[in-house]
């Protein structure tokens, strides 16, 4: 893609800093979303939460790109939190889209990239599912087919809409890996409940190019799964962190256990995602990490 600019809402968040990066040392020029009076060049304001975004900034990008949200593992889902995480996710869209969709043709731009999760399909079992595949039941498949819907403004608009449901990012930086590196370096990690629940991850360096791809590629909209194309076992997850590491795997965590210290969000820590990117690899995207162990290397 030829030199554009490009705004991202959530911009310090894991997913966010590794895009600005990759956009920047491409030479792009990258406009970044902040809470409260923006205080370098480039800066665009808004308040998520409050649904309010200076859509002047976004005036003459090529691409929005909105991977901002209350992370979903951060803490114990109290009815308070999983507000906050609804807000910040469908108030947050809802803002950036009117936005999008409020500025004249000329000024607006080519495509809105909005973020998603895999969690829109539930528990899958050992079943694979690909984006025709419909929501699933409970918290996190209600949440984002609400966050996909508050991006409906940009789409009537005429602006080409995409969502990215990500996987479990594979990175050191943050996420449920930024969790896990430590534990099995000091040899605290074992396989969760039974093992057998598939964990759909993707490795950061992938994640990054995916949305690239998608603001690259014209024609591409809609869901777009960005996971790796081999879904694995919670426990083949942790033999790999063991071998790549060098470390005893040897501390299982009972389900029970879970349950009790994660309340709610233990049953997607237990659940099964057996989540394949269909759309993605017929549009021509490539993984450069297609398998689990390469994505645990990738992240060292």
């Amino acid at each position: 893609m030829e030199r554009s600019r490009i705004a991202v809402a959530g911009a310090s968040g894991l997913i966010g800093a590794a895009l600005v990066r990759s956009l920047t040392a491409d030479g792009h020029e990258v406009r970044r979303l902040v809470r409260g009076t923006p205080g370098a060049a480039g800066e665009i304001r808004w308040d998520p939460e409050g649904g309010q975004v200076d859509a002047a900034g976004l005036a003459g990008c090529h691409a929005v790109v909105n991977v901002a949200g209350a992370g979903v593992g951060d803490r114990r889902w109290t009815e308070a939190y999983k507000r906050r995480i609804r807000d910040s996710r469908v108030n947050g869209t809802t803002a950036l889209a009117e936005a999008v969709a409020s500025l004249d043709a000329k000024d607006r731009p080519r495509v809105f990239v909005n973020g998603s999760a895999i969690g829109y399909y539930g528990e899958t079992g050992e079943r694979t599912v690909d984006e025709s595949a419909p929501a699933g039941e409970g918290f996190l498949p209600s949440l984002c087919v609400e966050w996909e819907g508050a991006a409906a403004p940009a789409r009537e608009a005429g602006v080409r809409t995409v969502f990215t449901r990500t996987g479990l990012v594979v990175s050191r930086e943050g996420g449920a890996w930024g969790r896990l590196f430590p534990l099995f370096r000091a040899g605290a990690g074992g396989r969760m409940g039974d093992g057998r629940q598939y964990w759909s991850f993707v490795a950061l360096h992938d994640e990054v190019a995916a949305i690239r791809h998608l603001i690259d590629t014209d024609g591409l909209s809609g869901p777009f799964n960005i996971t790796a194309p081999n879904p694995v076992t919670n426990r083949e997850i942790t033999a790999a962190m063991g071998r790549v590491l060098h470390r005893p795997t040897l501390f299982p965590v009972p389900a029970s256990v879970l349950r009790t210290v994660l309340g709610e969000m233990a049953g997607d820590v237990l659940g099964s995602a057996r989540v394949l990117p269909a759309r993605l690899l017929e549009s021509g995207f490539r993984f450069a990490f297609p398998e689990i162990e390469g994505a645990i290397r990738a992240a060292l």
